[in-house]
């Protein structure tokens, strides 16, 4: 049973920051690809960062500089600090997992961020 369960979002005001976290079970974390993407409403899901189990990094154009992925394989966990947050930053934030033992994706139920002044 492959779990992703979201934390720390919620409302901020344009500039500032928030940490989201991603606690994982199910899987074994450290061979595994973690990421984040995010939903905007009337937009597609994007992409916005991964982390590769071979520290390989991925941002999209519209973050970097600003957000930050990481990931504690002792815990178990990623995280995506974003600082500097603008209003189009508003979304569903969903944590992402690929195990490739079987090659499949995992999705965690989404934590709201709301960047308004």
């Amino acid at each position: 049973q492959v779990q992703l369960v979201e934390s720390g979002g919620g409302l901020v005001q344009p500039g500032g920051s928030l940490r989201l976290s991603c606690a994982a079970s199910g899987i074994i974390f450290s061979i595994s690809t973690m990421g984040w993407y995010r939903q905007a409403p009337g937009k597609q899901r994007e992409l916005v960062a991964t982390f590769t189990s071979g520290n390989l990094l991925n941002y999209a154009d519209s973050v970097k500089g600003r957000f930050t992925i990481s990931r504690d394989n002792s815990k178990n966990t990623v995280y995506l600090q974003m600082n500097s947050l603008k209003p189009e930053d508003t979304a569903v934030y969903y944590c992402y997992a690929f195990y490739p033992r079987s090659r499949s994706n995992h999705w965690g139920q989404g934590t709201q961020v709301t960047v308004s002044s």
